[in-house]
């Protein structure tokens, strides 16, 4: 059985956080119960997150701490950096990803990973709807990253995350892990996602801030790729 790593990123989700909890163990269980871990990124929240996270009692789960807020991308590789198992996903502590669509994954090729993408959006702002299209031109025309939806959930192979030194840290750090995994010869699987309501909080990062933030990442991505080949 391969050997698993859960990661869970979460700001002020203290609605959703427990519940995500408990489903992500219960599908480790699933996965492999003996070589998991649940990895908790608690991204500087400031509502009762945190205390709720602390009063679980499992030795699988590890709680990582930014006592000040860095953003998804800063969280993602702080999850990413800490994994010791095989395979690695990144949810997000919402509750609008299921753990259990990870369970027909519980073992996949070396040279391959995992793309979940969502079909159903409608739950967006006008405003994030044209930040997310914005985004998808950037890493299609831009990038060359032809995925439905690469900031979605992924699995990845720890053993190549290892090989590589990410140069950005804000969301767009999948973006970039992806084009790298792509130019490298990996194989992509997309599987489509049910994209859940929340249960509780709000969303953060549409904003007028974000979209200057992606289009000054994806040249510095864009460069950095280019000078590597």
């Amino acid at each position: 059985m391969q050997s698993w790593s859960i990661i869970i990123f979460v700001y002020n989700e203290q609605d959703a956080i427990k519940s995500v909890i408990e489903s992500s163990l219960r599908v480790l269980n699933k996965l492999n119960q003996e070589k998991s871990e649940l990895i908790i990124v608690n991204d500087g929240s400031i509502d009762n997150t945190l205390k709720i996270i602390q009063n679980f009692d499992d030795k699988r789960i590890r709680i990582i701490n930014h006592t000040k807020n860095k953003g998804i991308g800063e969280a993602l590789l702080s999850g990413y950096k800490a994994a010791q198992y095989e395979n690695i996903c990144a949810i997000p502590g919402d509750g609008q990803f299921n753990p259990e669509e990870l369970i027909p994954f519980a073992e996949f090729d070396n040279n391959t990973f995992i793309s979940f993408y969502r079909t159903q959006k409608t739950r967006y702002t006008v405003f994030r709807k044209i930040l997310s299209l914005f985004n998808r031109i950037l890493n299609r025309y831009f990038l060359n990253i032809k995925i439905r939806d690469v900031n979605w959930v992924k699995i990845y192979k720890k053993q190549f995350f290892d090989k590589i030194t990410p140069v950005l840290t804000s969301s767009l750090v999948e973006s970039e892990i992806c084009a790298k995994m792509i130019r490298s010869g990996f194989k992509i699987i997309e599987v489509e996602s049910t994209y859940h309501p929340r249960q509780g909080g709000v969303s953060k990062g549409a904003s007028l801030k974000t979209i200057f933030l992606v289009l000054r990442e994806t040249i510095k991505l864009y460069i950095a790729l280019q000078k590597n080949g």
